[in-house]
């Protein structure tokens, strides 16, 4: 089901070539066509095969990106934007070959407005860059993925991830994009004013699509203050249900929890030993409060209460920066802890999202699956907005490991989208996901595609990705 959408389509090898000799001419050693080069740009963190591009573009500024575009739109060339490769599902792969569009280089912060919260970055910008470079001003950004993914990335993927709970998701941060389209020319989607009733949303539009309509080259975000007072806990629970019903619970008091993460009990013997901790291996919450001074203990003791309620064992949490970050530094490292637990397997990592009131009941019986079936297959999740994770640990040269791994993920993905949810919170669709966006779409989908053919009538930009060609 997911190798059979991550199957090369047909190649236009004469305008590969006719592209490869007008970039080559053009920005000399910023085209690179080495099998290094290409290799690393068709990397994907999942068991889906690298498909190599034939040219790696080091873009350098905007008027790189629409030379770029142009060759590609005249000679029907396919045309894949990348930022660090850490997308989850083949989204940086060529399956038809053509340019990959390295975006990295473009990495300047080109305006900061602390009185308004806002700041304008370069596609190529990380978060964690972001971060560092608004330390001085108070502010900062709060969406955190994990991986120190590009801004550009982020924003074509949808990123969400650990602060989503607080802050909302990339389509809440992005105020306006700079974006060169199909015709090789630079639009601007949006303005800085936080609210506009003008035109079409063509920012959130753009936001998502994973490159399929376009180059972005610059992202307009809005900004928070750091807060005064931050405190981070751990829980124990008996069950996962138990957990899910206390993070059910939170959100429906209105605690304003910052982020709150659940970690099944494979999942946190796999930290422990990766790591150096010694937590309970039981399902367990991960929570942070932002606040003041005052607030952030009140819903420190908030939490307490509801967690002794749902069977919660002797939460423990702390106001101390180092050993805050310790616990967090714990919960990013939580794919490469999983993929310890057997080196010598693939992963294949999935998410799917729920409303808040059917998470206990999805990750229940998601778990129960996994046990039935015997699957080593850690569960983590962004459970304050409903979103979790499953990182399947198999034999990819094993056919028949193979099948059972793609039938846990099919019945993964109906059992959300039976429950009022999603086949993807944050991983975005790529290669792994369209047979599941069209079961979730239905009859939106011809919509989506005659938006991408008015946008990108050659299908040029990423194709094969988000929808499966020839449905």
């Amino acid at each position: 089901m997911v190798m059979r959408d991550a199957q090369a389509g047909p190649r236009n090898e004469e305008g590969i070539a006719a592209v490869l000799a007008i970039l080559k001419q053009s920005l000399g050693d910023r085209l690179q066509t080495g099998q290094a080069f290409r290799e690393q740009h068709a990397h994907t963190t999942t068991y889906l095969p690298s498909q190599l591009p034939d040219g790696v573009v080091f873009a350098e500024s905007v008027e790189d990106v629409k030379t770029v575009v142009k060759a590609c739109a005249a000679h029907h060339v396919p045309l894949i934007a990348f930022g660090t490769g850490s997308s989850l599902e083949g989204q940086v792969n060529a399956p038809r070959g053509g340019i990959s569009l390295d975006t990295s280089r473009m990495d300047k912060v080109l305006r900061v407005s602390p009185e308004d919260l806002d700041v304008t970055v370069e596609p190529g910008v990380t978060r964690e860059a972001l971060n560092t470079y608004l330390r001085d001003t108070g502010l900062f950004f709060p969406i955190d993925p994990g991986a120190n993914a590009s801004i550009g990335g982020m924003t074509a993927t949808r990123a969400s991830g650990t602060n989503a709970v607080r802050y909302g998701t990339m389509k809440d941060n992005v105020l306006s994009l700079t974006v060169v389209t199909a015709d090789g020319e630079e639009i601007t989607t949006g303005t800085r004013a936080r609210k506009s009733s003008a035109g079409y949303d063509l920012t959130r539009l753009f936001v998502g699509s994973e490159g399929t309509l376009g180059i972005i080259t610059s992202i307009t975000l809005r900004l928070q203050g750091i807060p005064e007072k931050i405190g981070g806990g751990v829980c124990a629970f008996p069950t996962v249900k138990a957990a899910c019903d206390a993070v059910i619970m939170t959100i429906q008091m209105g605690i304003p929890v910052a982020r709150i993460e659940l970690l099944d009990e494979v999942q946190m013997r796999a930290c422990n030993a990766y790591s150096g901790l010694n937590y309970a291996e039981k399902p367990t919450l991960f929570l942070e409060f932002h606040g003041t001074e005052e607030t952030v203990p009140l819903q420190s003791e908030q939490f307490a209460m509801i967690a002794a309620e749902c069977g919660g064992e002797d939460f423990q949490w702390t106001g101390d920066a180092q050993q805050r970050a310790k616990l967090w530094k714990a919960r990013h490292d939580a794919y490469w802890a999983s993929r310890a637990l057997a080196p010598h397997l693939a992963g294949l990592s999935t998410d799917v999202c729920v409303p808040i009131s059917r998470l206990a009941e999805c990750v229940a019986e998601t778990h129960a699956d996994i046990v039935e079936h015997g699957y080593l297959a850690p569960i983590v999740g962004h459970a304050g907005d409903g979103n979790f994770h499953v990182l399947i640990l198999f034999d990819d040269k094993d056919a028949e490991a193979v099948a059972r791994t793609e039938a846990f993920v099919e019945r993964l993905n109906r059992r959300a989208l039976s429950m009022g949810g999603t086949c993807t919170g944050e991983h975005g669709i790529g290669q792994g996901k369209m047979t599941f966006l069209e079961q979730e779409a239905g009859s939106a989908l011809p919509l989506m595609r005659a938006i991408k053919h008015g946008l990108d009538p050659y299908d040029i930009f990423n194709p094969g990705k988000i929808l499966r060609p020839g449905v």
